[in-house]
């Protein structure tokens, strides 16, 4: 039995030293990884703005950088972790950020206005757009949500949503999720790095417990003392029983 449990502290120990090489490979790719992350976002060099208070802002106003993280809170249901907003690291380089500044060019997208400008007269579903220069309210819609056939919506649109801004959003948004992969790379290197420390203790623990003297080494024979103890006990016992029998006897 000891044998065997010698025997499953030494894989346990294996296996915890396999989880722990795990875990240390996946912790250094995951640091390949944020190095990367920080060399693409320096080169980029896009940064926040704050205030001498600390307080972020858009364009020179907090209210507008409130509004872009309500836009990201509470329409876009993103978990926002107030502490990589930092105004001593103002580079866009986590999650958050990336997110931040994702939000800020769909925000003033979807609350812009767009001029859109008719050369002639155009007819639509009944309606008769004269000729001139018109101002479009995006009105919070995203691409989807216009009617691309109308002669002023559909102008509109392509202006509002154009190519840049679908090229930065995407770019950001690839910022975003390298951050939240590599977030998780971490927590599972540092999981793998957990097993195999729970596993080498538990092995080793085995192994020292099984090389230990025993405390206590059951005898092959019989104790003197005991048996000694045990015919006197069974003397008396005969005794009791001869004594009880021969009553019996005399009151018959």
């Amino acid at each position: 039995m000891k044998k065997r449990l010698g025997i499953l502290g030494i894989l346990l120990i294996v296996v915890g030293v396999g989880f722990a090489i795990g875990g240390g490979v996946a912790y250094t790719k995951v640091q390949a990884g944020y190095d990367s992350l920080q060399a693409f976002s320096q080169a980029q060099n896009v940064t926040l703005s704050y205030n001498d208070q600390g307080q972020l802002v858009d364009r020179g106003k907090t209210e507008g950088a409130q509004a872009i993280l309500t836009l990201l809170k509470n329409d876009w249901k993103y978990p926002v972790v107030e502490s990589d907003l930092d105004p001593n690291n103002p580079l866009v380089n986590t999650g958050t950020e990336y997110m931040y500044q994702m939000a800020t060019i769909a925000f003033h997208t979807l609350n812009g206005t767009q001029e859109v400008t008719l050369t002639k007269d155009v007819e639509y579903n009944g309606k008769t757009y004269k000729a001139g220069t018109y101002q479009v309210d995006v009105g919070g819609r995203y691409w989807t949500g216009f009617d691309r056939l109308d002669p002023l919506e559909g102008p509109a649109r392509d202006q509002a949503w154009s190519g840049t801004a679908h090229a930065l959003i995407a770019e950001l948004g690839v910022g975003s999720v390298t951050s939240s992969t590599l977030q998780m790379g971490l927590g599972l290197a540092a999981l793998l790095g957990g097993l195999g420390l729970v596993f080498m203790l538990t092995g080793g623990g085995l192994v020292w417990a099984m090389r230990g003297k025993d405390q206590f080494e059951m005898p092959n024979t019989v104790p003197e003392s005991f048996t000694k103890e045990q015919t006197k006990e069974v003397k008396e016992v005969k005794e009791v029983k001869e004594v009880k029998e021969a009553k019996v006897s005399d009151r018959v």
